[in-house]
């Protein structure tokens, strides 16, 4: 605006209304790259140039010479620079009347125009002279030159293919205008505010700095006071001090005069504690002095207390031991004595038990020689038959064997857990039970044994009917058979005989088989009472044996005791 209003002084409207018609209509493009130059703007006018003055555009080239110094000047300054006002006014009724791009068109003809002077130029600096100052040159001549060029310029280079048409300005208002770089300008207007906001920052501190400037000379006028008040105290304080080593002086004289006095009590008085503690320390050691000779006969008297203690004991345990041994002898000897008499009888009855087995075998040898001789029909029958009944008689053994050995069983645990029972009290017992329990365990035995000779007798009794069963049967069979040998065309026995014979064998072969089994049975359960009456023994030997040995090492213990007490 300020290149319209100085050719239009006189009408500074128009001047306005010219150069807001130049901006919307001239400027097309220019501010893209604001604050930059407009380098597509450039570019066009660079192009045009090349096409129509190579050897310009590279004198240009050579010496570094951009559009931005022979183009941009003049359409920034839109030649008012190296114009005069009739020319520039001569110029521009031609730009006004023409198409946007005739404004670039001039350049690239003032280019052309001014090459012989711009050719002969070397130089940056003569560069920028040449278009920033008013040349000889004829600007008819420029404007022919530039028609010339909008004529002459291809399509695809001209300037008019890249900015539309002239647009007449709107009434009342002039038109928006937005076509520039936002961020830009939004930066421009944010670095005025943090310029703005800094000058604000620099004032309050400036404030801030008079504001402290102030307190400090307040402070020091302060200071200043509070100094001289302090010269006032520091020179009352050494006035006062000098008093106080006056008074300190008279005081440490009778200091030193009463620690002299003090010194002499203590000698005195330390002479009256040495004194003192010699007497006692006399006293002290006559009491120890008794106390020990005491202590002496005490352990005189204990020593000889002691050692008759023990022999005493000693001999006790010889006696014992001697009580012991005796009645151990004793023991084995009643013991040796039962056994034979026991092992006699045993003997006996093994006699007459094989004796009776040999006379029964006989019998049997006898019966068997007898049933050879008859018919083999009969033979036959009397083998079925006495198998039957043999294998009746077996099933019965076995279910009494097998009650019998259950009922034994039994009868040995429960024997055997009392047993042990007894004997785990009697383990728990002292020296003086161990005797007591010998002797009840002797009461025992004779008890047991008069039972055993009860049942025993009983034994026989069954033994002597089984005996007789067995008799009785043996001569029934062999009549039977002396009869049958007598009458061998005799019909068979019939069947229901055969079966009445056999039921009557069965209970008396299953009688005989129970009084064998009662007779091994008992002969079983008395070498397991023996048995058991061995272990007892032993175990009783051992336990007087441990009874002995803890005796002898509590003796010695004791013994010993009189040495240590002498170390």
């Amino acid at each position: 605006m300020w290149h319209f209003s100085t050719f239009r002084r006189n009408t500074p409207s128009k001047a306005g209304n010219y150069s807001e018609y130049y901006r919307v209509n001239w400027c097309q493009h220019w501010f893209e790259y604001f604050p930059n130059p407009p380098i597509n703007i450039l570019s066009m006018i660079e192009n045009v140039l090349a096409f129509h003055d190579k050897e310009l555009l590279q004198h240009f080239i050579d010496h570094d010479i951009t559009s931005q110094l022979y183009a941009w000047p003049l359409l920034e300054t839109i030649f008012s620079e190296v114009l005069t006002r009739e020319e520039w006014l001569k110029l521009f009724d031609n730009v006004f009347s023409n198409h946007p791009s005739f404004l670039l068109m001039t350049v690239v003809a003032y280019n052309i125009c001014s090459r012989a002077p711009l050719l002969n130029c070397s130089l940056k600096d003569d560069f920028e002279y040449f278009f920033h100052h008013r040349n000889n040159l004829d600007i008819s001549v420029v404007i022919r030159e530039v028609y010339h060029l909008m004529d002459t310029t291809p399509t695809d280079i001209h300037p008019s293919s890249m900015l539309h048409v002239v647009v007449a300005l709107t009434k009342g208002q002039y038109p928006v205008f937005n076509q520039y770089p936002k961020f830009i300008v939004d930066y421009q207007t944010q670095e005025r505010e943090r310029i703005r906001n800094d000058e604000l920052d620099y004032l309050r501190e400036r404030q801030m700095v008079e504001d402290m400037q102030a307190e400090v000379d307040q402070q020091r006028v302060e200071d200043e006071a509070w100094y001289q008040k302090q010269e006032l105290l520091r020179k009352a304080e050494e006035t006062r001090r000098e008093l106080l080593l006056q008074e300190e002086e008279k005081m440490v004289q009778q200091r030193q005069r009463l620690a002299s006095v003090k010194r002499e009590l203590k000698v005195k008085e330390m002479h009256l504690q040495d004194a003192t503690r010699r007497r006692f320390l006399k006293l002290q050691q006559d009491q120890r002095e008794m106390e020990l000779r005491r202590l002496d006969d005490e352990l005189e008297r204990k020593v000889h207390m002691r050692d008759r203690e023990i022999a005493t004991t000693a001999k006790d345990l010889e006696m014992r031991h001697l009580e012991l041994e005796s009645q151990k002898r004793l023991y084995e000897k009643n013991l040796i004595r039962n056994q034979e008499a026991v092992a006699k009888e045993m003997r006996e009855d093994a006699d007459a038990f094989r004796r009776k087995v040999d006379l029964e075998e006989h019998m049997f040898h006898k019966l068997i020689e007898t049933d050879q001789t008859q018919n083999q029909k009969t033979q036959k029958l009397i083998e079925e038959d006495l198998a039957k009944a043999e294998q009746a008689c077996l099933n019965a053994d076995w279910r009494i064997q097998a009650l019998h050995k259950q009922r034994c069983d039994d009868l040995q645990r429960n024997e055997c857990y009392h047993e042990v029972a007894r004997l785990l009290r009697e383990n728990r017992r002292k020296e003086t039970e161990v005797l007591n329990a010998m002797m009840g365990e002797e009461a025992k035995k004779w008890e047991e044994a008069k039972e055993k000779d009860f049942h025993l007798k009983s034994e026989k009794k069954a033994s002597a009917l089984a005996d007789a069963s067995r008799k009785w049967f043996l001569e029934k069979e062999i009549n039977d058979a002396l009869e049958h040998a007598e009458h061998p065309y005799r019909k068979a026995v019939p069947r229901y005989q055969n079966g009445q014979v056999a039921s009557s064998c069965s209970p008396r072969a299953s009688q005989l088989n129970a009084v064998s089994e009662t007779d091994s049975a008992t002969c079983i359960s008395l070498n397991q009472r023996r048995i058991q009456w061995d272990t007892m023994e032993r175990d009783l030997m051992e336990r007087v044996r441990n009874l002995r040995q803890r005796l002898a090492a509590q003796a010695r213990n004791r013994c010993q005791m009189p040495h240590l007490l002498a170390t």
